[in-house]
């Protein structure tokens, strides 16, 4: 007795040194941590500063996981894990000084949770279920504790409590207070809802003669079951083991071999360095006196000298009662004393240097202290967690929709009135989204480009091919997306629909419906551009109402699904309004008459036109399509890099149906065409529009348009312009034609300036404005003819603002979360505070 008096002195007299660090894998190593003094003083420990520290901390502890922190934050804790057979069950017995149920099979079949106090004058015990999760498995938003039966005082009634607070658990759907009176044989036969339960029998003891400690025991590792069961048992496992702030007590029968051990496995997987990991070894009496090698095995493991075997606290050999010995009901200390005397007797262990290393007190003391360093550095972390936790919370919960307050009638009208008002703001482009506004203006912009490359090409040649188009008489501009509807005509293509136009003319008279059919050519491919403008302008309508759906009434499912039906209904009414609008707006251009009463501006342009086709038809070597030779063709040849390019010819009618080449030269640089039909000169310089004293070549010579727009100012014909000259052209036999080309080109500025208005403000008003003008009357008129219809007004009001199930779900258990986080920080706090 006075050897196991000593060991529990020196288990319990050791205070823990702190270490800067959060978690287990810094805390300092066991091995050497507590050696024992050389004198013993009779110390009552659990009056020390350090013991009231201790039991303050273990109580937080509790307290924290019946709050549910646990499934919050890494609470540090102790888990013990071992397979059948192993001696888990006995050594919870000698830590815990309780017995657990025993029967063939698989026993414990959910955690146990055990607290153990020694700050108590005599033994008692309280059982408490803990519900964390459902029937599935699936986590609940705030744990119950149930307190089960009554307080107990005689250790062996403790059993069959335990067994009854299990069946409670493996039922979940009958009243716990059932099984306060079952027996150990009704209990046996009852066939349980579920195999095994992620909640938790809480178990706190008091006991004078026990250690501060706390610890979950798992059910046992099993093989021999179905493949269900045992990925059941070992995913329980995985869940405790792999959080970061547990001790991993793992129970190895010395008879057999480590490697085969499954809890080592589990726990190599889930601490793969070992520095979280105790190593318990039992069994060691079962090692016969002739297995040498074994026991020298197990004596290297134990010393930590084994290579293949090394945790960072190490191993402990325990030996537990036997059978026969639990069938004597031996007490706590004379189990301790016979395994004590076993070690300091029987080879190899009584030759080990640190005896702490052998029985259940050092063993107890080391790793109660261990925890409660674990604890220790574990709270500043923990406060920390606390806090960006609870500020998490509290966003996620102030991004909610507050709950409603105002009256449902008053609520349905005010959105609706609000939505509204919202998109007439987006319509005028007052609106701070300017999405619509900026969208379509781009669309008209696509569209407007599109127009324009329906312009008519006429080429006022015997063969347009040849030449280059003709897209301004400036010769500024040159179309780069052309319509591929448009043809390039030339001069005996216009003469053809002249002539396939004459009616009972008189002659000289060109129809005017060759000049209508030339019209409808580039009218009628406006339709295309047109349907495509309105289609992605709907797009961009859709988005945007789908946006302010969803911004308004997307609070109120019931709501948004309402209202976004009848705004839709009212949406696709103005699109096909809006479609026969542009339809009709395009029939204005596509049918006859073709008019105007711009007729100066059309007047100018058939001027411009006329003056510019004929200036071209009588240079067409300037207008030329590049063509390549025969010999070109044959024998390519790359351009050195800084030397002239190859003098490039280009065809042109000299006289009708006859084709001569010209050698084109350099353009002026303002973009004029000089008249170098003889003249090889590649730097003339350019020519002004106007007549001045200094458009010169090279050399002081005068150009031919300078000689001639001077000797008209001598005359009297002053202020003309280069443009001017060709009015003095002689009569052309196409005289005709190039009036016609004229006179449609002209046209179709005047119509092509027209139409790329119309169609917008055909859009905007027929679309946008109509559907902002007749939404909030047509909206209001559903909504009150359709309440009107049913028996109760103020009861489908209230339907239509009845909150979504899920925004409500989401909000109660914010509001339990923030509530259980508020308690554990207060938790914290109090703890720190006392301190």
């Amino acid at each position: 007795m006075d050897l196991l008096r000593n060991r529990r002195k020196q288990a319990a007299s050791t205070e823990p040194s702190i270490e800067p660090s959060l978690d287990v894998t810094s805390v300092p190593s066991l091995s050497g941590s507590a050696s024992p003094p050389e004198t013993w003083e009779e110390v009552d420990i659990s009056s020390t500063d350090y013991a009231r520290r201790r039991r303050e901390l273990m109580e937080m502890m509790t307290d924290l996981r019946s709050m549910g922190a646990d499934a919050l934050i890494a609470l540090p804790s102790i888990v013990v894990i071992g397979g059948q057979s192993a001696g888990k069950s006995s050594l919870v017995e000698a830590v815990s000084g309780i017995n657990v149920p025993r029967d063939s099979g698989t026993c414990t079949r959910c955690p146990m949770e055990c607290n153990m106090s020694s700050h108590a004058t005599s033994w008692s015990c309280t059982i408490t279920l803990r519900i964390g999760f459902d029937s599935n498995g699936l986590d609940l938003q705030k744990p119950t504790n149930v307190r089960f039966g009554r307080t107990i005082t005689d250790r062996s009634e403790f059993e069959v409590w335990l067994r009854r607070a299990q069946a409670a658990i493996l039922n979940p759907n009958v009243p716990s207070s059932t099984f306060h009176t079952k027996t150990i044989e009704e209990l046996r036969n009852i066939k349980n809802t579920l195999k095994f339960s992620r909640n938790v029998v809480c178990v706190s003891i008091e006991d004078p003669d026990a250690t501060d400690l706390s610890f979950y025991d798992l059910p046992g590792l099993i093989q021999n079951e179905e493949a269900e069961i045992v990925a059941l048992v070992k995913s329980l496992a995985e869940h405790y083991t792999e959080k970061k702030n547990t001790i991993i007590l793992t129970t190895i029968p010395m008879s057999d071999d480590m490697e085969n051990q499954q809890s080592m496995s589990l726990a190599r997987a889930a601490d793969p360095n070992g520095r979280r990991t105790i190593g318990v070894l039992t069994k060691p009496d079962t090692l016969g006196t002739g297995a040498i090698n074994q026991r020298r095995k197990w004596v290297e493991i134990i010393e930590g000298r084994s290579e293949e075997h090394t945790l960072r606290h190490g191993f402990y050999c325990v030996r537990l009662p036997d059978d026969a010995e639990r069938a004597q009901r031996l007490s706590r200390a004379e189990s301790q004393r016979r395994a004590a005397e076993y070690f300091d007797t029987t080879s190899p262990w009584k030759d080990v240097t640190d005896r702490r290393r052998f029985g259940i007190p050092g063993f107890v003391s080391d790793i109660s202290q261990l925890l409660i360093r674990l604890i220790e550095e574990a709270l500043p972390r923990l406060r920390e967690d606390v806090e960006t936790l609870l500020a998490r919370c509290s966003k996620d919960f102030d991004e909610l929709p507050p709950p409603l307050e105002n009256d449902p009638q008053i609520e349905v009208l005010g959105r609706v009135n609000a939505f509204c008002d919202a998109f007439k703001s987006f319509v005028n482009g007052s609106h701070e989204d300017k999405r619509l506004a900026q969208r379509n203006r781009a669309l008209y912009a696509i569209f407007k480009r599109d127009i324009r490359g329906t312009a008519p090409d006429f080429r006022p040649f015997n063969e347009p091919e040849g030449y280059v188009p003709l897209d301004d008489t400036e010769e500024n501009m040159t179309l780069t997306e052309r319509d591929p509807g448009v043809q390039a005509m030339g001069i005996y293509d216009i003469r053809r629909v002249i002539q396939e136009a004459i009616g009972w003319e008189l002659p000289n008279n060109v129809p005017y419906q060759a000049k209508a059919n030339l019209i409808a050519q580039f009218t009628k491919l406006w339709v295309t551009p047109s349907e495509r403008c309105l289609a992605g302008v709907n797009n961009v309508l859709d988005q945007v109402i789908d946006t302010l759906i969803s911004s308004h009434f997307g609070r109120f499912k019931v709501l948004e699904e309402y209202f976004g039906n009848l705004i839709r209904i009212q949406v696709d009414i103005c699109k096909a309004r809006a479609q026969d609008a542009v339809k009709t707006a395009l029939e204005l251009e596509t049918t006859t008459p073709h008019y105007t009463q711009n007729t100066h501006y059309l007047q100018t342009l058939r001027e411009k036109w006329l003056a510019h086709y004929k200036k071209v038809r009588s240079r067409p070597w300037l207008y030329g399509a590049p063509i390549r030779h025969n010999w070109e063709a044959k024998k390519p040849m790359a351009s050195r890099p800084g030397s002239p390019s190859p003098t490039k010819s280009y065809p042109t009618p000299d006289d009708e149906g006859c084709e001569v080449e010209y050698e084109r030269p350099p353009l002026p640089v303002s973009g004029r065409k000089g008249n170098g039909a003889a003249s090889k000169s590649r730097t003339s310089k350019p020519c002004p529009d106007s007549f001045g004293p200094d458009c010169f070549f090279p050399g002081k010579l005068e150009t031919p348009e300078a000689k001639a727009l001077r000797a008209l100012a001598e005359a009297g014909y002053a202020g003309l312009q280069v443009s001017d000259l060709a009015r003095l052209l002689p009569p052309d036999s196409f005289e005709e034609e190039l009036v016609v080309m004229a006179d449609v080109r002209a046209y179709y500025h005047v119509a092509y300036k027209r139409i790329i208005d119309h169609i917008p403000f055909t859009i905007e008003h027929a679309l946008h404005h109509a559907l902002a003008k007749q939404l909030s009357q047509s909206l209001l008129t559903s909504l009150l003819t359709d309440a009107a219809s049913g028996p109760n007004f103020s009861e489908r009001m209230k339907d239509l603002v009845s909150e979504d199930a899920s925004i409500a779900q989401r909000r109660s258990m914010l509001s339990t979360r923030k509530e259980r986080l508020l308690n554990i920080r207060r938790r914290l706090m109090t703890f720190s505070n006392s301190f």
